[in-house]
């Protein structure tokens, strides 16, 4: 954590936490979110003064906000990825469950969900979205998918891990991230969104990080007591070819609306 940014503690209700084993993980190697979304969030939001991030994981979206929002409110149920976090002094990290956010009524001009809706996409969730958003104020969650690659024996090497080799040990809400939240009812009038590219260029260590934040690879460590990425590296290395980088992007779903 950055010595700027703060945290606290609240009372949370038992969870199952997913990546309390991978929270360093997440934190180095989860892609980052394009500027262009944060600076469409402020432009929709009523005001920036508050922004609450719920299930922050490792702070990724955010720092982001802090960009544009005086203060941030970013909350994680696993105490693991709250502790991994990190942000600017605005941000305040507390480990709190989705249904039980440490702010005021109607206190928020914006709520943000990156990556994590399908955990809690249920009515005492947006309750507490109620609860918290000011009159006139914004709801928004993305996800993304599998990445594509632009070397495709690399990609299609990556699809049969995804598939085969850790695919038993994804949970059932993995579906809702594979469909772009299509089948979540958003209870609130629906926002049309751009799109928003989500590019980088990765090193096969930079792929392989990303592979290993996935909550289904460390359950198969858990469970087999092997590591499955380490003969995956030997067929991406073969893979890779002399290329330094390659082109990685993911398709980024937006479901926004205004309260």
């Amino acid at each position: 954590m950055s010595r700027s940014a703060t945290w606290d503690t609240v009372v949370v209700m038992q969870f199952v936490d997913h990546f309390s084993g991978v929270a360093a993980d997440y934190a180095a190697h989860r892609p980052g979110y394009p500027a262009e979304l944060f600076r469409w969030l402020a432009s929709v939001a009523p005001q920036n003064r508050l922004a609450w991030d719920c299930a922050c994981g490792s702070g990724q979206a955010a720092r982001s906000l802090a960009d544009t929002f005086a203060r941030v409110v970013a909350t994680d149920a696993s105490s693991a990825q709250v502790f991994s976090a990190s942000g600017p002094g605005s941000v305040v990290f507390a480990v709190a469950p989705a249904t039980s956010a440490p702010i005021a009524d109607h206190a928020a001009d914006l709520v943000t969900v990156a990556q994590a809706l399908h955990w809690f996409a249920n009515n005492e969730f947006f309750d507490e979205v109620r609860r918290v958003v000011t009159p006139g104020g914004v709801f928004a969650a993305w996800t993304y998918g599998l990445p594509r690659i632009s070397n495709p024996a690399v990609e299609d090497s990556m699809l049969r891990f995804y598939s085969e080799t850790v695919g038993p040990f994804w949970p059932p809400e993995r579906r809702l991230v594979m469909e772009g939240y299509a089948s979540v009812e958003l209870p609130m009038e629906e926002l049309h969104t751009p799109e928003f590219p989500m590019d980088a260029r990765w090193t096969l260590p930079q792929l392989l990080g990303f592979l290993r934040s996935w909550s289904a690879t460390a359950r198969y460590v858990n469970v087999h007591g092997t590591d499955p990425l380490i003969p995956l590296a030997d067929r991406l290395e073969t893979l890779w070819g002399n290329a330094h980088s390659i082109e990685v992007s993911w398709p980024l779903t937006v479901r926004a609306g205004r309260l």
